[in-house]
């Protein structure tokens, strides 16, 4: 089965992004959702590739090496994922195993949380395969359970979006150990597959500087303020559920002096007027594509200017994007103009990211999706 591409999209393969659009397909073989094809340039093999008509990003390459697709291929692939993540449990019980095209599985999601599995299907090629993946992954790691969690993501593929268990038994209270600090999780009823795993590195980073008085906006299950283990820490979130976590969370890792403040971020910067010596801005993603940007840096501004405010000098602000439309140079700018109004300087102290089982692949620039950064007021 063959598809023919248009140039622009040759031209982005040969740099191995693996995304081919409906309108870069000059003709396409009657196919189900998720079918084997080769991709053709001129005639010229170019890539092998999941095809699904359903799709908006109609082709998704999965070789650029003419295989075939069978489960010693899912095999190769899968082992090649978890050497990589090896060294990983020396510092904690929970990590992403797989992380879809950054480790060329186009739409599969895999996270390790102790001897359970939640995984996370996004492409009607991996769903095809899906049995075959499933028996690797027992053979391979002997999990009591595999969780199946649900994205919405998965309508445009033409594919049902449910949750279920899909191996074994799952509990759904699970504790998770990183770094020495421990957090409570919901494997079944938690966002995500469960926790945001890809923050790790960041928060032990981040926790290491500023041990006075920490603010933690949009704190959602408190790591960031846990890890500062400050004098005092204030933790804003404006789920019930998540601050009901945070309490759980402060009290699993023997925080002392903390309060937890139930209230919608925006409104609480128009009062608050004590001052902190570390906080951190870390909230969902204002855009989710770049129709929304604009009014997504205005609330960004807002929320720099507003937290600069209340930042003591010599104090530190992390700022985190988990939207690739705001990225790293869309902080640094916001967060410029921001000291002019606070009549301020900001040294940059570190440029930060998702970990490293959430991998950056520089052919796949959506592949980098965290982005943040640690600054001081000078």
């Amino acid at each position: 089965m063959k598809a023919e591409i248009n140039k622009e999209a040759f031209l982005k393969l040969k740099k191995r992004f693996p995304w081919v659009y409906k309108n870069e397909i000059i003709s396409m073989p009657e196919c189900n959702p998720g079918d084997v094809a080769d991709l053709v340039y001129k005639g010229e093999y170019v890539a092998t590739a999941f095809l699904n008509p359903l799709s908006k990003i109609t082709a998704r390459v999965i070789s650029f090496e003419k295989t075939y697709i069978d489960r010693e291929f899912f095999e190769k692939r899968i082992k090649e994922a978890i050497e990589k993540r090896k060294g990983l449990e020396k510092i904690t019980n929970s990590y992403r195993l797989i992380h879809s095209e950054a480790d060329f599985l186009p739409g599969l999601i895999v996270d390790k949380y102790g001897e359970y599995l939640v995984i996370s299907i996004t492409s009607a090629g991996i769903e095809n395969f899906k049995g075959v993946v499933l028996e690797i992954l027992i053979e391979l790691l002997k999990p009591k359970g595999i969780y199946e969690k649900a994205d919405k993501i998965r309508e445009k593929e033409g594919l049902e979006v449910i949750s279920q268990k899909l191996y074994g038994e799952i509990e759904d209270d699970f504790i998770i150990v990183e770094n020495g600090k421990k957090f409570f999780t919901n494997l079944i009823s938690g966002q995500k597959t469960g926790f945001f795993l890809d923050q790790r590195k960041n928060r032990k980073t981040v926790g290491e500087y500023g041990n006075k008085r920490t603010l933690d906006l949009f704190a959602n299950a408190g790591g960031f303020g846990i890890y500062a283990n400050a004098s005092f820490t204030k933790f804003v979130e404006i789920s019930a559920s998540a601050c009901s976590l945070i309490e759980k969370n402060c009290e699993l890792n023997n925080l002392q002096n903390y309060e937890i403040i139930k209230a919608d971020v925006f409104k609480f910067l128009e009062k608050e007027n004590e001052t902190y010596d570390l906080i951190i801005i870390d909230p969902p993603a204002f855009a989710k594509n770049k129709n929304a940007k604009k009014g997504a840096l205005k609330g960004w501004k807002y929320l720099i200017v507003n937290s600069l405010k209340l930042l003591e000098k010599g104090g530190y602000l992390a700022l985190f994007s988990c939207s690739h439309a705001i990225n790293q140079k869309d902080l640094l700018d916001l967060a410029l103009s921001s000291s002019v109004i606070d009549n301020c300087y900001l040294e940059v102290v570190e440029f930060l990211k998702q970990d490293i089982d959430h991998p950056y692949v520089l052919n796949i620039p959506n592949s980098l999706y965290l982005t943040g950064v640690l600054l001081r007021k000078v």
